[in-house]
């Protein structure tokens, strides 16, 4: 069984099932969908954020620190139109304590998702032609 199975319900939806778990995309309306899920580059932006939140959630549960209470992200895109750079902004409690601040920071740091954006991954793309079924 694959990874990932994509399948195109209509439109310029695109979805993928991973994990036994459906995740639906689709294109704002303005380039032709009908807005009704998020478009794939903001699932990927949001794997990026969350994964870290993941990690700052993970290294205050291992301390008995308080939860983190929010966190979000914001970009820049360089002349060519592609991210340059990604600003992380985690808010949490005025009780947290100052000295573990640039641990946790290293902790996002440790976000796997991040981790693959380091280096380029090869992508292998075949067609494979099925028999229409009746």
């Amino acid at each position: 069984m694959p990874l990932v199975e994509v399948s195109f319900p209509g439109g310029k939806q695109v979805d993928a099932r991973i994990a036994g778990r459906d995740i639906p995309t689709d294109q704002e309306v303005a380039s032709g969908g009908q807005g009704l899920a998020p478009e794939p580059f903001q699932l990927f932006l949001a794997s990026i954020a969350t994964c870290a939140g993941v990690y700052a959630k993970s290294f205050c549960d291992q301390r008995d620190l308080p939860a983190p209470l929010a966190l979000d992200m914001d970009l820049t895109r360089g002349e060519d139109g592609l991210i340059s750079r990604l600003d992380l902004n985690l808010r949490v409690d005025p009780a947290f304590p100052g000295k573990y601040e640039r641990a946790i920071i290293r902790a996002m740091s440790l976000c796997a998702v991040k981790k693959h954006l380091r280096t380029e991954i090869e992508t292998g793309i075949r067609i494979e032609r099925e028999a229409k079924v009746a």
